[in-house]
Formats: structure tokens, C-alpha cells, sequence
């Protein structure tokens, strides 16, 4: 594998957790979003990646969580039915936490591959120019 490739990898991996850390970040902080019982709940972004035949990864999709949500009982909220109900977000703020982290060490390891392949590439012309 050439240093080309590995800059093609890295860049694909790139994109991809950018995009992973993206949805995460709209996930995060739409956590404690609450909508009416007659509205669908936040749905949490779920990125799909899949693999390249040739190396790298590319984003196939997002998906979204569960329209429903959860029912919780808040009376006192402007949105809250007459049962005093209202719709949050079916969420695990520890799941979506965990992945934030996940995503963060990706795109990091991602960020030396392209720098470890920029000076291999370095290293290379100074040893065609005779250095």
C-alpha cells in the first residue's frame, strides 16, 4: 500500500467521523427536546458506514431513532396534554456519550495516519533530492 492510499483511507475516515460526530453533537443537544403528545419525538441520527472495496469507508445513510418517544408526565410544561403528558426523546445520553468518545479516537487516528503519510511522502523527496 502506497502513501497515496494511505491518504485516500484516511480521508474517507475522515468525512465519515465527522459526520458520526456531527449527528452525535444534534443528538446531544436536542436530548431534552419535549414536544406535544400530538408531535413525534426528537429522533435521534444514527450514521451508517460501509466499508469500500478498496479501502476506506464511506457514510451509506442516517438513520433515525424512535418517532415515539417517551411519555413523561410534566404538568406544569406548556406542552403537556391535558393528561399533563408531554413527548421526549428515546435516548440513552450514556450510549450517545460513549460514541462521542468512540468517534473522537476515530477521527484522531485518522488525523496521524494523514500526518504519518504526509512525512513519509516528506521523507521521500528529500531522499530524491539528495539530501
Amino acid at each position: 500500500m502506497g502513501a497515496f492510499d494511505m491518504l485516500r483511507i484516511a480521508n474517507s475516515s475522515l468525512g465519515m467521523h465527522q459526520t458520526w460526530l456531527d449527528a452525535l453533537a444534534h443528538n446531544i443537544a436536542n436530548a431534552n427536546t419535549v414536544t406535544a403528545t400530538s408531535d413525534d419525538a426528537f429522533q435521534a441520527q444514527m450514521v451508517v458506514a460501509t466499508a469500500r472495496p478498496e479501502g476506506g469507508v464511506d457514510v451509506a445513510g442516517i438513520e433515525l431513532g424512535d418517532a415515539e418517544g417517551l411519555l413523561v408526565h410534566d404538568p406544569d410544561h406548556p406542552l403537556a396534554d391535558a393528561d399533563g403528558m408531554v413527548r421526549t426523546p428515546a435516548m440513552d445520553m450514556s450510549v450517545q456519550m460513549t460514541s462521542l468518545v468512540q468517534a473522537q479516537r476515530g477521527f484522531q487516528a485518522s488525523v496521524q495516519v494523514t500526518k504519518t503519510a504526509q512525512d513519509t511522502y516528506g521523507a521521500a523527496l528529500q531522499i530524491g533530492q539528495g539530501r
